[in-house]
């Protein structure tokens, strides 16, 4: 048996309300007597208005595995969208967190860190991924899950990061909870990557703003016990490298990006009410 949930809220009714658009904060013609990091600034206190809607599916602890313990780009959707059944006994997630981490370009332009797994990994190898992973027991928080798996993939130092608000939680394939952690990097030249090569084959960036846009966009749908969704595959490309961006890290971004710019995306995301079996197990998958 299965049971249904509420129809998930709308990205309107999820943006932050503030007075001024992320839009002119970022406009660097339009601030021409503001500094970058004086931009980051208005962007951190623009963004700790928002605040992710709570759920009672938020109740849920840890039972379920995923292969490796990290968050990759793979099917995802908001957990609001995501019953747990009659009885929530029967399906405890274990939770994870990855880094949004954003900063301005070069151009004044808002980008995110992003990395591509070790073709070396028996799983997911090869795909692009948000620095992230499972909650470890010393974690305080959601931040500091993301901020510490950053630096263990990366060597992103923490003190760099400022976090300045979460998501909602999503879904992954194997029905891991992920949390998705917005942190400023206000010093990018002060970021030295340092690769974990047994995890990450390299780390790159791209603009926020592309999640929203219907440029370099495929699609395709998918059924999860009934109910149709949409799977999100974004191509980009940076000097001769090409990298595709898809499943949860794109749903996570699409998202976080309507979040930051205040509207929704130029194409249907289509988030549908999902269903869960009441009996999952290690091997319980959305396809």
């Amino acid at each position: 048996m299965v049971s249904f949930v509420r129809t998930l809220p709308t990205i309107r009714s999820l943006l932050p309300r503030a007075s001024s658009s992320i839009s002119k904060i970022m406009d660097s013609s339009s601030n021409a007597g503001m500094g970058g990091s004086q931009r980051l600034l208005a962007l951190a206190q623009h963004l700790r208005q928002y605040k992710a809607p709570s759920f009672p599916e938020d109740i849920m602890e840890q039972r379920i595995e995923e292969s490796g313990g990290k968050v990759v780009s793979q099917v995802g959707f908001p957990e609001a969208a995501t019953p747990v059944g009659q009885n929530p006994e029967k399906f405890r997630p274990k939770k994870a967190a990855v880094l949004i981490c954003l900063f301005e370009g070069d151009d004044g332009d808002l980008r995110v860190i992003l990395t591509k797994r070790s073709s070396e990994l028996s799983t997911h190898s090869g795909e692009v991924a948000l620095p992230g992973g499972k909650a470890e027991e010393g974690d305080k928080d959601d931040g500091d899950t993301a901020k510490r798996e950053a630096k263990e993939e990366i060597g992103l130092d923490p003190e760099l990061v400022n976090v300045v608000t979460v998501l909602q939680p999503f879904l992954s394939k194997h029905l891991l909870r992920v949390v998705p952690v917005i942190g400023i990097l206000n010093d990018k030249k002060s970021f030295k990557p340092v690769l974990n090569p047994a995890e990450v084959e390299a780390v790159f960036d791209a603009p926020l703003e592309m999640f929203l846009k219907d440029e370099n966009r495929k699609q395709e749908e998918r059924e999860w016990m009934g109910e149709k969704f949409l799977l999100h595959f974004f191509d980009y490309g940076i000097g001769h490298k090409k990298y595709l961006i898809w499943g949860l890290t794109a749903g996570i971004l699409i998202r976080a990006a309507s979040v930051v710019y205040q509207r929704p995306p130029a194409f249907v995301e289509q988030n549908p009410k999902f269903k869960v079996p009441q009996n999952v197990s290690n091997d319980t998958t959305i396809p």
